[in-house]
């Protein structure tokens, strides 16, 4: 009997495997799994727990998608991305899926309709804001209906020590305890070790299967720039590599995103604020606009951005320093989702270091809540003051063993930059702290400091009689920038602290190994010249001996632009007739195969990657319609050296 057992079981698993394929396939229009989403599922569809681990554009959404659809019942997906339902379910729609949503956006015969549908198993995936769960009508309604899976989307969300953390997620335990024989799928694109461990718990998920992908998106270039005049480098940046493109721009005050976004649009770059200072109208209006339209630019708050499915955001600006490496991982991980090069690009200096003590001290919180704040900044402080390779950094902090020899395609590879021993530029800094504390018991923020070693008799410098410092102008071999770089490191290695509302310098328990020369002090220097994302990422480029930057696709050759860009025209004017996002017809990538393999029939047409049955049947015969009317520009008559190689075509973005 237990041999006969274990075959039939087998055999089970090998069916579940068949039909998991035969739906990716015949749905999303790709031929294979990638990375762990073929374990996940597999998994899953079997009626084991998950806890997922991916990085933005790598499939998590396939992950709980395809065994919403291929066990019985309904998926119910948690997310708390209410303004983004209507989007994700009119993509899940133009799929042929059957999908539905229950928020507060809806009336009430807009609700009865859908309730309907998922109690008569009309739906395959039902989507629900986690306040929903503390409703027992919600309650009441899923055990009336027949569940295949609950999904719990962003699940990082309930980590209390993280920004995104919602209350509501706390109580999301009671799937299991309700509904025991139901899989449970938890998914988030960012965690560390701590927030995985704090996920399972609070979720009360023991025996749940942990899948954990690689943190690495190698489109991306990272790329962090001294802070001089942020707005206008941030326009140099815009003007130089993402001309037209769609990206956001993150700034820590809501008053920093509307002067930003008037900046930009005053200079002529199309750009709207978002922030929860704006009436919800205003901010769902600048969302759509954002999702619908090419080239828009949204300056935003860490309001903004989480579950944007947008494909094509070229690139990614923080104008202020985040909290924490998470927060910066996530943020600059909306940018390209489609595989295609883009540029997560930061401008830090002096005073975003001074801003974010300053505000973990007067923060709310108790003393644990303020260390554990700080522990993330520190992180975060070391991977903008680092030598090595950036990603590399980034990589670690998430526990992932980076490349040995760098990545190729981030600053510090790119252009490495130069390291000094500054033991004694940090003397000079330190002593000054000390003589003001010990001599005069005064405490000064970095201006002042910085005079006082340049020997600046300015009005403050004379009303306090610190001229008459024995260090006064012992620093005049640095300039005033080169003094707050030697700050700002100091700051980051935990040589200097920030006290006090005005944001005083005082010294560290680690101070005095300095002043005592018991420790070498070494600092960066800043490279001379920015690198363009765009040499780079296409791997022309060579900077500092290093090998090339890994290109993530080849470039289209030019005489392909032209069916290119008709076929993006064609799916806008698509757009528009259904009110729904460019992406939600064809993502870039899918158009880029499109006209490298030019189909000449809609069959052809079957076979590439992105195309599935229902947008086969719906646009087949319009692209090929465009094809046609281009005329000759078909690979038959192209020259061969015109040609990208096939086996280096981007992967798309299956999110």
């Amino acid at each position: 009997m237990g041999g006969t057992g274990g075959i039939g079981a087998m055999t089970a698993t090998a069916a579940a495997e068949s039909e998991a394929l035969a739906t990716l396939h015949r749905v999303f229009g790709y031929e294979a799994f990638r990375g762990e989403q073929e374990a996940v599922i597999e998994h899953v569809v079997a009626g084991g727990d998950a806890v997922v681990l991916m990085p933005t554009g790598g499939g998590k959404s396939l992950c709980y998608q395809i065994p919403s659809l291929v066990r019985p019942g309904t998926g119910i997906v948690v997310s708390p991305l209410i303004a983004l339902m209507q989007d994700q379910v009119d993509a899940l729609r133009a799929l042929g899926v059957r999908a539905g949503f229950i928020n507060s956006t809806q009336d009430f015969d807009e609700r009865r309709v859908v309730e309907a549908e998922f109690l008569t198993g009309e739906l395959d995936l039902l989507y629900l804001a986690p306040e929903r769960l503390r409703l027992d009508t919600t309650l009441e309604l899923l055990s009336r209906g027949k569940i295949s899976v609950f999904a719990i989307d962003e699940a990082h969300c309930v980590s209390q020590w993280g920004h995104d953390f919602r209350p509501d997620y706390l109580t999301l335990s009671l799937l299991g305890e309700r509904w025991p024989d139901v899989p449970r799928i938890a998914l988030t694109a960012t965690a560390t070790h701590a927030t995985h461990q704090e996920i399972t718990e609070r979720l009360n998920m023991p025996s749940a299967r942990h899948f954990v992908a690689s943190f690495d998106r190698p489109n991306i270039q990272y790329r962090i720039v001294p802070k001089a005049d942020p707005k206008k480098q941030l326009l140099g940046f815009l003007r130089e590599e993402h001309a037209g493109d769609a990206g956001i721009v993150y700034c820590l005050s809501r008053n920093s995103v509307e002067k930003t976004a008037e900046f930009l649009s005053r200079n002529g770059v199309e750009a709207v604020p978002y922030h929860a200072g704006l009436d919800a109208g205003t901010r769902a209006a600048h969302q759509s606009r954002f999702l619908r339209e090419d080239g828009l630019v949204v300056v935003a708050t860490i309001a903004f951005g989480m579950g944007i499915d947008k494909p094509d955001v070229r690139f990614v600006a923080h104008l202020d320093l985040p909290k924490s490496v998470e927060g910066y991982y996530q943020e600059t991980g909306r940018a390209g989702r489609d595989g295609l090069p883009s540029t997560a690009w930061m401008a830090y200096g002096l005073n975003d270091v001074i801003q974010q003590r300053k505000l973990i001290q007067s923060g709310e919180g108790d003393e644990a809540f303020r260390r554990r704040a700080a522990s993330h900044l520190d992180a975060m402080l070391a991977l903008c003051e680092t030598a090595r390779c950036r990603r590399g950094q980034l990589l670690a902090y998430f526990g992932q063993d980076p490349e040995p020899t760098g990545c190729g395609n981030c600053d510090t590879c790119l252009t490495p930059p130069e390291t000094w021993d500054g033991t004694i530029a940090a003397q000079k800094v330190l002593s000054t702290v000390v003589r003001l504390q010990r001599e005069r018991g005064q405490k000064f923020g970095a201006v002042q400091i910085v005079d006082i070693l340049l020997g600046k008799r300015t009005g403050k410098v004379i009303q306090f009689d610190h001229d008459q410092l024995s260090v006064f102008g012992i620093g005049e071999e640095l300039s005033e920038g080169e003094w707050r770089g030697v700050i700002r490191q100091l700051l980051a290695q935990g040589l200097l602290a920030v006290e006090g509302e005005y944001g005083t310098l005082v010294l560290t328990d680690g101070s005095g190994t300095v002043l005592r020369r018991e420790r070498e002090v070494p600092l960066r220097k800043e490279p001379p010249k920015p690198v363009t994302s765009r040499s780079a990422s296409g791997g022309s480029g060579t900077a500092g001996g290093k090998g090339k930057a890994k290109a993530a696709v080849v470039e289209l050759p030019e005489r392909l632009m032209p069916a290119f860009e008709a076929l993006r025209a064609w799916r806008a004017e698509q757009a528009r007739e259904q009110g729904v996002p460019a992406y939600v017809i064809f993502h870039d990538a899918t158009l880029r195969e499109i006209v490298t393999v030019w189909p000449s029939s809609v069959r052809e047409l079957g076979s590439v990657s992105g195309v599935g049955e229902k947008k086969l049947a719906t646009y087949g015969e319009g692209v090929i319609g465009v094809l046609a009317g281009l005329g000759g520009s078909t690979p038959e008559t192209a020259p061969d050296d015109d040609w990208p190689e096939l086996d280096a075509e981007p992967e798309p973005d299956w999110e």
